[in-house]
């Protein structure tokens, strides 16, 4: 029997009214009115890089299927709609084990079948250089071997989607081609190459920076470097880490004018801390780490940042303060360009209803009121039709 709903709200671009008609658990109709106040209704934020969120972590060792599908839960009540669990470079039974542990709760439950359409694995062929190696275990960095891809994907049914490399082995190029034939993106990151080394990549089919600015040396040559060539580089779309804290304000805004809007995605790079109070923390993602009141996350070892401790939803806010974007852009980086990498085309008929209504001001962040996924309310209570 078939079910219809209508959803409205104001649209971010344009201050007119919008409201979306849902049937089946997807949209059927997009109709604007005259302008209003009130609540923003957009697409649900799609979110590129989790690694966990509100104590849970998809790199735990003892990682069960319930705390994935709690972690989806988690995810729409920050406002996001689709998610990919990220997996950092561990051995390649924790690997394994974690994809089959991801793969099992997509089979058990609609939605996060629906919210998690792959995994993302960022390493393990990362750089062994302290600063572009980050928090990652330097035990276990190893180069590209597509044998031991297609173990991985052999015992996940494919689920692993997307894979964060540095360009500067001698076999990356080729690695990163036979995955991009495999239909799997591959995103330069973690990295101390050469520019032809990320050239040679690119030319093979790479397609994404990982939060670049992050992930490298704290110390520079002027150039050339393997920021400016990522920037310069129109096949890559680049990630940003909007807290406040992977990136100063003013290189944030020069990256994305360098990168443009449409270039350009931001991503939370949310650990298990991201929600809980500050403290000192032992973490599969970083070892012994600090948060702070601010919300910085660090490791106790090397000061270096261990990951983020915000959702996107709070990133989006963040990032109209320190870029001087409007909140219809912010909504391009945070929803409509992330989700080209994931099959999601925004607020458009046929695509399913996954939606999130909020409160914005300017100068104050974004404040969620409700959302729905595959048009069913996920998060928030049902509000009078405005």
């Amino acid at each position: 029997m078939s079910s219809t709903a209508q959803i409205s709200g104001r649209d971010p671009s344009s201050g007119r009214r919008l409201e979306v008609t849902v049937t089946d658990g997807r949209i059927a109709a997009v109709r604007h009115g005259p302008a209003t106040d009130g609540p923003y209704l957009s697409a649900g934020l799609v979110d590129l890089q989790v690694n966990g969120f509100g104590g849970l972590d998809v790199n735990a060792a003892d990682l069960t299927v319930d705390q994935v599908h709690r972690l989806g839960r988690l995810m729409f009540a920050a406002g996001v709609t689709t998610w990919l669990p990220t997996l950092i470079t561990a051995d390649h039974e924790r690997t394994a084990a974690g994809l089959r542990v991801i793969a099992q709760a997509r089979s058990q439950d609609p939605l996060t079948r629906h919210s998690v359409p792959y995994v993302h694995l960022e390493g393990p062929h990362l750089s062994d250089q302290d600063g572009p190696r980050g928090v990652h275990d330097a035990r276990f960095i190893r180069p590209p071997s597509l044998e031991e891809f297609d173990d991985w994907q052999a015992g996940a049914g494919d689920l692993i989607g997307m894979v964060t490399l540095s360009p500067h082995y001698p076999q990356a190029a080729d690695y990163t081609r036979a995955l991009v034939d495999r239909g799997v993106h591959v995103a330069i990151g973690h990295t101390h190459a050469t520019p032809d080394q990320i050239r040679r990549v690119v030319d093979a089919g790479a397609t994404l920076s990982t939060h670049l600015g992050n992930g490298a040396h704290a110390v520079l040559p002027r150039h050339p470097n393997y920021l400016w060539t990522q920037l310069a580089e129109d096949r890559l779309t680049a990630g940003f880490i909007a807290d406040g804290h992977h990136l100063p304000a003013d290189t944030l805004r020069v990256m994305l004018r360098a990168k443009g809007i449409g270039g350009s995605v931001l991503v939370s790079d949310a650990v298990a801390l991201a929600g809980v109070a500050p403290g000192r923390y032992r973490t599969p993602v970083g070892g012994d780490v600090i948060l702070d009141a601010e919300g910085r996350l660090t490791s106790v070892d090397t000061g270096f940042l261990a990951g983020a401790a915000r959702g996107l939803l709070d990133d989006l806010g963040s990032a109209i303060r320190m870029a001087d974007l409007t909140l219809a852009q912010v909504l391009q980086l945070g929803s409509t360009n992330p989700g080209r990498f994931v099959g999601r085309s925004g607020l458009r008929e046929g695509e399913p209803a996954d939606l999130i209504r909020f409160d914005h001001r300017p100068g104050e962040g974004l404040r969620l009121r409700q959302t729905w996924v595959g048009g069913e309310l996920m998060f928030g209570r049902v509000e009078a039709d405005r």
